[in-house]
């Protein structure tokens, strides 16, 4: 199971991190996402990290904001954000994928979906 964590309210500007923690099992093999979707729009990649952590990628609209990192020894994956704004507001899901040691960008690559978790950006 994945536990999403760390969202809330903040202003434009602000800076929140994001937590996801794996239970039942580790993630140390797993390849995980960060995914977000506002009210009205598709649910897209914000960032992705591989399983040994070494390589990654970030959406065009979160670059030189975003960023994300792996602790697998507390079999959890992290998504700093800063400088947030407004579209930033989403509601954002982290995702796990078992099989491969590539970083995946498309929800459908994932197998495993936490429950989700609100960021709202005040402008």
């Amino acid at each position: 199971q994945l536990q999403a964590s760390g969202g809330g309210l903040v202003q434009a500007g602000g800076s929140l991190r994001l937590s996801c923690v794996a239970s039942g099992g580790s993630i140390i093999t797993y390849g995980v996402g960060w995914f977000r979707q506002a009210p009205g729009k598709e649910r897209e990649i914000a960032a992705a990290i591989n399983w040994n952590g070494y390589t990654t990628y970030l959406g065009d609209s979160v670059k030189g904001r975003f960023t994300i990192s792996k602790d697998n020894s507390k079999n959890t994956v992290y998504l700093q954000m800063t400088s947030l704004e407004p579209e930033d507001t989403a509601v954002y899901y982290c995702a796990a994928r078992s099989r491969g040691t590539s970083v995946w960008s498309k929800a459908g690559e994932y197998d495993y979906w936490g429950q989700g978790t609100q960021v709202t950006v005040s402008s």
